[in-house]
């Protein structure tokens, strides 16, 4: 019963820091290129900025909407697969650390993405649709660029994470199995 317990918290806490994530994210790369909410994300979710008080509340709300569902993801998948513990405790500590991990990978791919953005996309001609009237092109792309890979550096995570879990199995497996053969020899 334990168990259920951290599953389903886990899912409700996954979807509330992936939205915590998003809404930072979205802080940060609206400060880069404002142009990529206002002629692109603002279009893309139909908002405008006077529904939400302005701008940053409109990104805010932009970034939580676009990572919720994501935290759901991360949160049932992990939470399943973290079911082959048999406590509890266990299972809550190998989550924590398994959101950490996605949480490094996904703003360490971020990061990449803004170097990709700035040192090479934005020297190059991109394939992406982009605003005809843009007064910073680069910035756009830079942001694009950072969207892409966080959401790709997500997905990595949880593959990263998945595996972790399996390996923490594997060693507390062990570990149980030398307290039984050593309880055994006794």
């Amino acid at each position: 019963m334990r168990k259920f317990g951290v599953f389903t918290s886990f899912i409700f806490i996954a979807i509330i820091i992936a939205g915590i994530y998003g809404i930072l994210h979205d802080q940060i790369t609206y400060s880069i290129s404002p142009e990529y909410f206002t002629k692109f994300k603002y279009r893309q979710f139909g908002f405008e900025p006077e529904w939400f008080g302005g701008h940053r509340a409109t990104v805010a709300a932009i970034g939580f909407l676009a990572t919720w569902w994501m935290g759901l993801f991360i949160g049932i998948l992990l939470g399943l697969l973290s079911l082959i513990f048999s406590t509890h405790t266990t299972m809550l500590s190998t989550l924590r650390k398994a959101v950490f991990l996605v949480l490094a990978i996904t703003v360490i791919a971020g990061v990449a993405g803004f170097l990709y953005g700035k040192f090479y996309l934005a020297e190059k001609a991109v394939s992406w649709w982009l605003p005809e009237n843009l007064l910073n092109r680069d910035a756009f792309i830079i942001v694009g660029s950072i969207h892409n890979f966080s959401y790709a550096g997500g997905l990595v995570a949880v593959c990263i994470a998945a595996v972790y879990i399996f390996k923490t199995y594997k060693v507390v497996k062990a570990k149980q199995n030398t307290l039984c053969s050593e309880k055994s020899v006794l």
